[in-house]
């Protein structure tokens, strides 16, 4: 369970206190992005993936030194990422989830190409940045029980990491992270029932455990968590072998995973016909040894449930009612209330078949919901899936090019050489013989050529004048035409309209999460397209713009453009998804690298219109 700030524990909250005042300076302050960590923040980082607690107490002593006090924008991002992430992986909640969420965008924005929707980026330390903030995004999506946009975020991770590290350099650090993204969608599908996806996501947890040394002991874990799918798949022999392979693999005995491991394969043995009495053995054993209420709630129902199938109706009893009258776990309480119907169908006892009936009955009325959840994770997990697919297709089609490439051109200049060796030695005797009748013919050969050469000349001279005189001539036009044209049809282009009747339909406001208009969100292809027209209609506008003023960046360009058709912030924050104060911020640093005060809108249009004129 999830542990709170406690002020006088720890002091935290005054710790995250001092990290916001030094994460947010005074606006006068002007501090240039360095795209770098700081050595401090480095070493935090560095020791956070062996020993998280340690960890943590030197970030707390950190952002009350004086260094945190003069953090440039990159490294004000870089520490609030660290907070979360200390804070999930010492069991406390997130408490700046408002400054996480800005970092988020921060590292969106450092891809290169503005490439929002696949977050691809030249510089590898910053698409691990940029996946671990999706990733502590998603922990905090969970935390507030938001399931669909955890999942959502978890599939991120997957898309950046994968579209960014080829699968060789996925080793260390990187393998832990891939492992632990893949066994929090293990977990969140093994909730909601979503077994086959479950699956899935635990053999690639189980592939990263086998290629990483460092997660070997996390093998017998997973195997375990598979093996709990396969059970409520009911494939009862699979889950046994999982299961199985988990109590080979543990070394500590008295892990709670252990005690699990022998009480699920015990029920599964007994569930395929083996001796019932050695089965609850086992299972009473494991609950003589439980170590929390949860654990023993959990051998109760296993044990209750074997005697309801047994119809030892009194010993069922004995074990299930517990379980019910619980207050703290709603899920055994419903497993223990369809035992307890049956039991009491069957003695007859109608209270207590009613009492159950009803408990039941409200339960069911949020199946539901959790029904349309379960949908969209899917919709989620399948979109994903097949982008991978495709993925995965296109570098294998891409790789049996190379290597057909790689034996047919050796075959081919190997040819090409023969051909040309055969052709040299055919031409020798060629020449050899028509040198003879040649000589004969030499003299008046050659008079008669000079004499041709020379009417030729006079001829070709005369023509080549005439033809680059026309030539001009038609460029001149041409260049006049296309003026005309381009200066007259900019907002009739498709994607300018496109984006007009997206903004006219979705009336974007600002004080509304950007999120919910992701469906007018402008994909890579539709920005290209956007900035290739404001070229075309504005003479290279783009080129001249980034010449002018090489401090703005790539996604700098394409918040020109968008500028370029009049937008507010609030229809570029839908359009590009990010945070209305975050296309603030952006709006004002481009205004300052054009040293104009007027709205940006108007001074981009300025400049544009003047290549018109150039």
């Amino acid at each position: 369970m999830k542990k709170h700030i406690h002020l006088t524990k720890i002091g935290l909250l005054v710790v995250l206190m001092a990290v916001i005042v030094a994460c947010n300076p005074p606006e006068e302050k002007d501090v240039e992005p360095m795209e770098k960590p700081i050595p401090e923040l480095s070493a935090i980082d560095s020791l956070m993936w062996q020993q998280p607690d340690s960890a943590f107490a030197m970030l707390q002593e950190f952002v009350v030194s004086p260094e945190a006090k003069d953090l440039d924008v990159y490294n004000e991002h870089y520490c609030q990422l660290l907070i979360s992430e200390l804070l999930y992986k010492n069991d406390y909640i997130q408490s700046n989830r408002e400054n996480l969420m800005q970092a988020v965008d921060y590292f969106d924005s450092l891809c290169a190409g503005s490439d929002a929707a696949r977050h691809v980026s030249t510089d590898p330390t910053i698409a691990f940045l940029d996946a671990r903030s999706h990733y502590i995004n998603g922990v905090g999506f969970y935390e507030q029980k938001n399931i669909v946009q955890a999942c959502s975020e978890y599939l991120n991770v997957l898309e950046i990491m994968e579209g960014n590290f080829q699968d060789q350099t996925l080793t260390g650090i990187r393998a832990k992270f891939m492992f632990y993204t893949y066994n929090r969608l293990l977990e969140l599908f093994s909730a909601q029932f979503m077994m086959a996806s479950a699956i899935k996501c635990g053999e690639e947890a189980l592939a990263y455990c086998q290629k990483e040394p460092s997660l070997s002991k996390e093998i017998p874990n997973t195997y375990f968590h598979i093996g709990k799918q396969y059970d409520k798949m009911g494939e009862k022999n699979i889950a046994r072998d999982y299961y199985g392979r988990a109590i080979e693999g543990l070394s500590d005995i008295n892990s709670l995973v252990y005690r699990d491991a022998i009480s699920m394969k015990a029920l599964c043995d007994y569930q395929v016909g083996h001796d019932v009495d050695s089965s609850l053995t086992l299972i009473r054993q494991m609950l003589a040894h439980a170590n929390n209420e949860k654990e023993r709630l959990t051998r109760l129902i296993v044990i209750g449930g074997i005697f309801t199938i047994e119809q030892s109706f009194d010993s069922a009893l004995y074990y299930l009612k517990p379980v019910f009258e619980n207050k703290d776990d709603i899920s055994f309480q419903i497993q223990a209330a369809e035992y307890l119907l049956i039991i009491y169908d069957n003695l007859g006892n109608k209270e207590k078949s009613n009492e159950c009936t009803r408990f039941l009955a409200d339960f069911k009325k949020t199946e539901g919901e959790n029904k349309a959840m379960v949908s969209k994770l899917e919709d989620l997990f399948k979109t994903y899936t097949i982008q991978k697919q495709e993925k995965e297709a296109e570098e294998k089609r891409k790789t049996a090019i190379k290597k057909i490439l790689g034996v047919i051109i050796p075959i081919a200049a190997v040819l090409a050489s023969i051909i040309i060796v055969l052709a040299k030695m055919r031409s020798k005797k060629l020449l050899k013989d028509q040198q003879k009748e040649a000589d004969k013919k030499l003299d008046e050969t050659e008079q008669r050529h000079r004499m041709q050469q020379a009417a030729m000349s006079g001829r070709l001279k005369k023509s080549n004048e005439e033809v680059r005189e026309l030539k001009d001539q038609i460029k001149q036009m041409d260049d006049l035409a296309a003026k005309t044209e381009i200066a007259a049809s900019f907002n009739e282009e498709p994607i300018c309209r496109l984006i007009m009747e997206r903004v006219h339909d979705g009336q974007f406001k600002s004080k509304i999460d950007y999120i919910i208009y992701k469906d007018s969100a402008l994909d890579k292809q539709q920005l290209l397209d956007l900035r290739l027209a404001v070229d075309r209609h504005f003479g290279q506008f783009t080129v001249r713009l980034k010449k002018a003023y090489p401090e703005l960046t790539n996604s700098d360009l394409d918040y020109c453009c968008l500028y370029l058709l009049g937008l507010t912030d609030a229809d570029v924050a839908a359009l590009m998804q990010r945070a209305y104060n975050t296309v603030v911020e952006r709006d004002g640093k481009i205004k300052k690298i054009l040293g104009s005060d007027n709205p940006l809108p108007y001074t981009l249009i300025a400049i544009a219109n003047e290549s018109l004129f150039s």
